[in-house]
Protein backbone atom coordinates (compact mmCIF):
# COMPACT_ATOMS: atom_id res chain seq x y z
CA UNK A 1 0.00 0.00 0.00
CA UNK A 2 1.22 3.61 -0.03
CA UNK A 3 1.67 5.80 2.77
CA UNK A 4 2.68 9.56 3.30
CA UNK A 5 5.96 9.23 5.36
CA UNK A 6 6.63 12.52 7.04
CA UNK A 7 10.61 13.55 7.38
CA UNK A 8 9.66 17.28 7.99
CA UNK A 9 7.08 20.19 6.65
CA UNK A 10 8.95 20.48 3.61
CA UNK A 11 9.88 16.88 2.71
CA UNK A 12 6.60 13.90 2.78
CA UNK A 13 7.17 11.42 0.88
CA UNK A 14 5.37 8.63 -1.03
CA UNK A 15 6.62 5.01 0.09
CA UNK A 16 4.85 1.64 -0.20
CA UNK A 17 4.88 -0.71 2.79
CA UNK A 18 2.98 -3.73 3.35
CA UNK A 19 -0.66 -3.92 3.75
CA UNK A 20 -0.60 -4.59 7.50
CA UNK A 21 -1.66 -7.77 9.20
CA UNK A 22 -4.30 -8.31 11.89
CA UNK A 23 -4.43 -10.46 14.18
CA UNK A 24 -8.45 -12.06 15.81
CA UNK A 25 -9.07 -9.22 17.97
CA UNK A 26 -8.32 -6.49 15.56
CA UNK A 27 -9.43 -4.53 12.19
CA UNK A 28 -8.40 -3.46 8.87
CA UNK A 29 -9.80 -0.14 7.91
CA UNK A 30 -9.40 1.39 4.31
CA UNK A 31 -8.86 4.74 4.94
CA UNK A 32 -11.08 7.46 3.05
CA UNK A 33 -10.17 10.64 4.57
CA UNK A 34 -7.80 12.08 6.65
CA UNK A 35 -7.22 15.91 8.07
CA UNK A 36 -3.98 17.26 8.46
CA UNK A 37 -3.91 18.63 11.96
CA UNK A 38 -2.22 21.88 13.22
CA UNK A 39 -0.24 19.36 15.30
CA UNK A 40 0.87 17.66 12.26
CA UNK A 41 3.15 20.35 11.38
CA UNK A 42 4.41 21.52 14.53
CA UNK A 43 8.40 20.29 13.56
CA UNK A 44 9.51 21.18 17.76
CA UNK A 45 6.92 18.05 17.93
CA UNK A 46 7.05 15.90 15.13
CA UNK A 47 10.91 15.62 14.31
CA UNK A 48 12.03 13.68 17.25
CA UNK A 49 9.92 10.75 15.60
CA UNK A 50 10.48 11.77 12.18
CA UNK A 51 10.42 9.51 10.12
CA UNK A 52 7.34 8.39 10.69
CA UNK A 53 3.43 7.89 8.94
CA UNK A 54 1.33 10.85 10.46
CA UNK A 55 -2.62 11.31 10.60
CA UNK A 56 -4.91 11.23 13.48
CA UNK A 57 -8.33 12.99 11.53
CA UNK A 58 -9.88 9.94 10.15
CA UNK A 59 -12.65 8.02 8.77
CA UNK A 60 -12.78 4.74 6.27
CA UNK A 61 -14.68 1.45 5.72
CA UNK A 62 -13.98 -1.52 8.42
CA UNK A 63 -12.65 -4.29 5.30
CA UNK A 64 -11.85 -6.92 7.50
CA UNK A 65 -12.41 -8.22 10.72
CA UNK A 66 -10.70 -10.59 13.29
CA UNK A 67 -12.33 -13.78 14.41
CA UNK A 68 -12.90 -12.52 17.66
CA UNK A 69 -14.58 -8.73 16.69
CA UNK A 70 -18.14 -9.17 17.69
CA UNK A 71 -18.96 -5.07 17.83
CA UNK A 72 -17.94 -4.33 14.49
CA UNK A 73 -18.59 -6.22 10.54
CA UNK A 74 -17.24 -5.86 7.38
CA UNK A 75 -18.77 -3.03 5.78
CA UNK A 76 -18.89 -0.57 8.88
CA UNK A 77 -18.38 3.34 7.94
CA UNK A 78 -16.14 4.56 11.20
CA UNK A 79 -13.76 6.74 13.17
CA UNK A 80 -10.92 5.64 15.10
CA UNK A 81 -9.16 7.34 17.63
CA UNK A 82 -5.44 7.28 17.91
CA UNK A 83 -5.53 7.84 21.39
CA UNK A 84 -7.78 5.68 24.37
CA UNK A 85 -7.80 5.80 28.11
CA UNK A 86 -8.07 2.74 30.16
CA UNK A 87 -10.76 4.01 31.53
CA UNK A 88 -9.83 2.38 35.33
CA UNK A 89 -7.09 4.70 36.79
CA UNK A 90 -6.72 7.57 39.16
CA UNK A 91 -6.80 10.13 35.96
CA UNK A 92 -10.15 8.28 34.28
CA UNK A 93 -12.13 8.22 37.44
CA UNK A 94 -11.64 11.89 38.15
CA UNK A 95 -12.63 12.77 34.29
CA UNK A 96 -8.78 13.35 33.11
CA UNK A 97 -8.86 10.92 30.87
CA UNK A 98 -6.73 12.79 28.76
CA UNK A 99 -3.91 12.79 31.18
CA UNK A 100 -4.15 8.55 31.74
CA UNK A 101 -0.56 7.03 30.79
CA UNK A 102 -2.20 4.54 28.40
CA UNK A 103 -4.05 7.56 26.29
CA UNK A 104 -0.59 8.88 25.95
CA UNK A 105 0.79 5.24 24.46
CA UNK A 106 -1.60 4.05 22.18
CA UNK A 107 -2.09 4.09 18.58
CA UNK A 108 -3.58 2.86 15.44
CA UNK A 109 -1.02 1.84 12.73
CA UNK A 110 0.86 3.05 10.77
CA UNK A 111 -1.22 6.36 10.42
CA UNK A 112 -3.94 8.08 8.56
CA UNK A 113 -2.06 9.20 5.55
CA UNK A 114 -2.26 5.74 4.34
CA UNK A 115 -4.10 3.33 2.70
CA UNK A 116 -5.28 1.25 5.06
CA UNK A 117 -4.61 0.81 8.66
CA UNK A 118 -4.55 -1.89 11.67
CA UNK A 119 -6.93 -1.33 14.88
CA UNK A 120 -5.58 -3.07 18.24
CA UNK A 121 -7.70 -4.44 20.39
CA UNK A 122 -7.74 -1.25 22.92
CA UNK A 123 -8.70 1.44 20.23
CA UNK A 124 -11.37 -1.25 19.15
CA UNK A 125 -12.67 -1.38 22.69
CA UNK A 126 -12.90 2.44 23.33
CA UNK A 127 -11.84 4.28 20.27
CA UNK A 128 -14.15 3.14 17.35
CA UNK A 129 -17.43 4.90 16.60
CA UNK A 130 -19.90 4.09 13.97
CA UNK A 131 -20.07 7.00 11.78
CA UNK A 132 -24.10 7.77 11.55
CA UNK A 133 -25.78 7.56 8.31
CA UNK A 134 -25.86 11.29 7.95
CA UNK A 135 -22.40 11.84 7.85
CA UNK A 136 -20.06 11.92 5.06
CA UNK A 137 -16.36 11.11 5.30
CA UNK A 138 -15.37 14.22 5.35
CA UNK A 139 -17.26 15.46 8.45
CA UNK A 140 -15.89 12.17 10.30
CA UNK A 141 -12.27 13.62 10.35
CA UNK A 142 -13.68 16.55 12.10
CA UNK A 143 -14.93 14.39 14.54
CA UNK A 144 -11.41 14.18 16.35
CA UNK A 145 -10.59 17.97 16.58
CA UNK A 146 -14.37 19.26 17.37
CA UNK A 147 -14.04 16.18 20.65
CA UNK A 148 -10.91 18.37 21.48
CA UNK A 149 -12.68 21.85 21.65
CA UNK A 150 -15.99 20.35 23.34
CA UNK A 151 -13.78 18.71 26.20
CA UNK A 152 -11.71 22.11 26.41
CA UNK A 153 -15.24 24.26 26.56
CA UNK A 154 -16.83 21.59 29.41
CA UNK A 155 -13.68 22.04 31.44
CA UNK A 156 -13.74 25.86 30.92
CA UNK A 157 -17.60 26.18 31.91
CA UNK A 158 -18.29 27.93 29.27
CA UNK A 159 -22.29 29.27 29.82
CA UNK A 160 -24.55 30.89 27.18
CA UNK A 161 -24.63 34.75 27.53
CA UNK A 162 -20.64 35.21 28.00
CA UNK A 163 -18.57 37.25 26.08
CA UNK A 164 -15.76 34.85 24.26
CA UNK A 165 -12.50 35.92 23.34
CA UNK A 166 -10.10 33.30 20.65
CA UNK A 167 -6.97 34.26 20.05
CA UNK A 168 -6.04 32.51 16.75
CA UNK A 169 -8.31 32.31 14.05
CA UNK A 170 -6.71 29.06 12.28
CA UNK A 171 -8.66 25.76 11.98
CA UNK A 172 -8.99 25.29 15.72
CA UNK A 173 -9.89 28.68 16.66
CA UNK A 174 -12.69 28.33 14.07
CA UNK A 175 -13.90 25.12 15.47
CA UNK A 176 -13.99 27.04 19.10
CA UNK A 177 -15.96 29.73 17.45
CA UNK A 178 -18.47 27.49 15.93
CA UNK A 179 -18.89 25.40 19.21
CA UNK A 180 -19.31 29.06 21.55
CA UNK A 181 -21.95 29.95 19.19
CA UNK A 182 -23.95 26.99 19.60
CA UNK A 183 -22.91 27.16 23.42
CA UNK A 184 -24.55 30.39 23.14
CA UNK A 185 -21.61 33.18 23.43
CA UNK A 186 -23.33 36.70 24.21
CA UNK A 187 -20.51 38.09 21.73
CA UNK A 188 -17.52 36.40 20.37
CA UNK A 189 -14.40 37.89 19.30
CA UNK A 190 -11.57 36.51 17.03
CA UNK A 191 -8.13 37.48 16.52
CA UNK A 192 -5.28 37.10 14.26
CA UNK A 193 -2.67 38.34 12.54
CA UNK A 194 -3.43 37.03 8.61
CA UNK A 195 -6.40 39.03 6.90
CA UNK A 196 -7.87 35.71 5.27
CA UNK A 197 -8.05 34.01 8.52
CA UNK A 198 -10.10 37.01 10.12
CA UNK A 199 -12.45 37.39 7.00
CA UNK A 200 -12.78 33.38 7.54
CA UNK A 201 -13.47 33.62 11.33
CA UNK A 202 -16.35 36.64 10.63
CA UNK A 203 -18.04 34.08 8.27
CA UNK A 204 -18.03 31.32 10.87
CA UNK A 205 -19.43 33.12 13.31
CA UNK A 206 -17.26 35.84 15.05
CA UNK A 207 -18.93 39.11 15.69
CA UNK A 208 -16.06 40.93 15.76
CA UNK A 209 -12.41 40.18 14.15
CA UNK A 210 -9.32 42.16 15.71
CA UNK A 211 -6.08 42.27 14.06
CA UNK A 212 -3.85 40.67 16.64
CA UNK A 213 -0.98 43.68 16.29
CA UNK A 214 -3.61 46.19 17.87
CA UNK A 215 -4.63 46.89 20.99
CA UNK A 216 -6.78 43.79 21.73
CA UNK A 217 -7.99 44.74 25.25
CA UNK A 218 -9.47 47.91 24.21
CA UNK A 219 -10.89 46.87 20.91
CA UNK A 220 -13.00 44.38 23.00
CA UNK A 221 -14.23 47.18 25.34
CA UNK A 222 -14.83 49.26 22.47
CA UNK A 223 -17.60 46.27 21.49
CA UNK A 224 -18.38 44.72 25.01
CA UNK A 225 -19.87 47.43 27.21
CA UNK A 226 -16.66 48.47 28.72
CA UNK A 227 -16.05 44.82 29.96
CA UNK A 228 -13.01 42.04 28.84
CA UNK A 229 -13.90 38.41 27.79
CA UNK A 230 -15.38 36.46 29.63
CA UNK A 231 -13.93 33.52 28.39
CA UNK A 232 -10.69 33.74 26.43
CA UNK A 233 -9.46 31.04 24.32
CA UNK A 234 -5.76 30.82 23.63
CA UNK A 235 -5.28 28.55 20.17
CA UNK A 236 -2.14 30.29 18.62
CA UNK A 237 0.49 29.46 20.61
CA UNK A 238 2.82 32.56 20.71
CA UNK A 239 4.05 34.86 23.46
CA UNK A 240 2.82 37.55 22.02
CA UNK A 241 -0.78 35.80 22.35
CA UNK A 242 -0.35 34.37 25.77
CA UNK A 243 0.01 37.74 26.86
CA UNK A 244 -2.98 38.96 25.44
CA UNK A 245 -4.82 36.15 26.82
CA UNK A 246 -4.06 38.01 29.84
CA UNK A 247 -4.37 41.41 29.58
CA UNK A 248 -8.02 40.36 28.07
CA UNK A 249 -10.14 38.49 30.56
CA UNK A 250 -12.47 39.78 32.49
CA UNK A 251 -12.91 40.25 36.49
CA UNK A 252 -13.52 36.33 37.53
CA UNK A 253 -12.53 35.23 34.48
CA UNK A 254 -11.28 32.17 32.70
CA UNK A 255 -8.02 31.64 30.33
CA UNK A 256 -8.20 28.00 28.46
CA UNK A 257 -5.34 27.17 26.92
CA UNK A 258 -6.13 25.70 23.95
CA UNK A 259 -2.68 25.99 22.07
CA UNK A 260 0.65 24.72 23.25
CA UNK A 261 4.02 26.85 23.02
CA UNK A 262 7.28 25.16 22.09
CA UNK A 263 8.63 23.35 25.12
CA UNK A 264 11.11 26.07 27.42
CA UNK A 265 9.23 29.18 26.09
CA UNK A 266 8.45 31.17 29.19
CA UNK A 267 5.81 33.66 29.47
CA UNK A 268 5.79 36.94 31.91
CA UNK A 269 3.17 36.01 34.40
CA UNK A 270 1.32 39.33 35.87
CA UNK A 271 0.41 37.15 39.36
CA UNK A 272 -0.83 39.87 41.15
CA UNK A 273 -2.85 41.62 38.15
CA UNK A 274 -4.71 37.70 37.51
CA UNK A 275 -4.80 37.25 41.53
CA UNK A 276 -6.28 40.59 41.95
CA UNK A 277 -8.95 40.13 39.44
CA UNK A 278 -9.81 36.45 40.64
CA UNK A 279 -9.14 34.49 36.84
CA UNK A 280 -9.27 31.06 36.69
CA UNK A 281 -6.32 29.57 33.86
CA UNK A 282 -6.80 26.49 32.58
CA UNK A 283 -5.43 24.22 29.89
CA UNK A 284 -7.04 21.33 27.86
CA UNK A 285 -5.36 18.52 25.20
CA UNK A 286 -6.92 15.83 23.30
CA UNK A 287 -10.69 14.90 23.63
CA UNK A 288 -12.10 11.55 25.88
CA UNK A 289 -14.44 9.25 24.46
CA UNK A 290 -17.46 11.38 25.64
CA UNK A 291 -16.04 14.19 24.52
CA UNK A 292 -15.84 12.28 20.62
CA UNK A 293 -19.55 11.14 21.43
CA UNK A 294 -20.91 14.91 21.86
CA UNK A 295 -18.77 15.42 19.04
CA UNK A 296 -20.32 12.71 16.57
CA UNK A 297 -24.03 14.43 17.44
CA UNK A 298 -23.07 17.96 16.92
CA UNK A 299 -22.24 17.28 13.65
CA UNK A 300 -25.19 14.42 12.90
CA UNK A 301 -27.71 17.04 13.78
CA UNK A 302 -25.61 19.67 11.74
CA UNK A 303 -24.94 21.89 15.12
CA UNK A 304 -22.05 22.32 14.13
CA UNK A 305 -21.16 22.41 10.31
CA UNK A 306 -17.50 21.60 9.69
CA UNK A 307 -17.61 20.82 5.68
CA UNK A 308 -17.47 24.87 4.92
CA UNK A 309 -14.00 24.59 6.69
CA UNK A 310 -12.39 22.78 3.97
CA UNK A 311 -10.37 24.87 1.31
CA UNK A 312 -8.05 21.64 0.30
CA UNK A 313 -8.58 18.53 -0.88
CA UNK A 314 -5.42 16.25 -2.06
CA UNK A 315 -5.43 12.63 -3.16
CA UNK A 316 -2.62 10.88 -1.03
CA UNK A 317 0.14 11.62 -3.23
CA UNK A 318 0.10 15.32 -3.14
CA UNK A 319 0.00 14.59 0.73
CA UNK A 320 3.08 16.89 0.53
CA UNK A 321 1.40 19.79 -1.04
CA UNK A 322 -0.92 19.43 1.81
CA UNK A 323 1.48 19.54 4.39
CA UNK A 324 3.17 22.81 2.97
CA UNK A 325 0.02 24.85 2.63
CA UNK A 326 -0.99 23.63 6.65
CA UNK A 327 3.08 25.02 7.80
CA UNK A 328 2.20 28.50 5.80
CA UNK A 329 -0.61 28.90 7.64
CA UNK A 330 -1.89 31.28 4.97
CA UNK A 331 -4.39 30.86 2.47
CA UNK A 332 -5.82 27.37 3.88
CA UNK A 333 -7.94 26.33 6.63
CA UNK A 334 -8.87 22.50 7.17
CA UNK A 335 -6.84 20.31 4.32
CA UNK A 336 -8.02 16.89 4.01
CA UNK A 337 -5.91 14.03 2.31
CA UNK A 338 -8.27 11.19 0.68
CA UNK A 339 -5.55 8.00 0.49
CA UNK A 340 -7.68 6.20 -1.73
CA UNK A 341 -7.91 8.72 -4.67
CA UNK A 342 -4.80 8.82 -7.52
Amino acid sequence: MRVAMYYNNNDVRIEEMPIPEINDNEILVKVQTCGICGSDVMEWYRLKKAPRILGHEMAGDIIKVGKNVKKFKVGDRIFVSHHVPCNTCSFCENDQHTLCKTLHSTNFFPGGFAEFLRVPEINIEEGVFILPKEMTYEEGAFIEPLACAVRGMRIAEMKSGQSVLVLGSGIVGLINIKLAKVIGARIIFATDIDDFRLKVAKVMGADVVIDAKKNVPQEIKKHNNGELADLVILCAGVPSAARQAMDSVALGGTILLFAPTEPGVEIPFPMFDLWNKQVKIISTYAGAPEDLKESIELIRNKKVKVIDMITHRFPLSETGKGFKLAAQAKDSIKIIIEPQKR
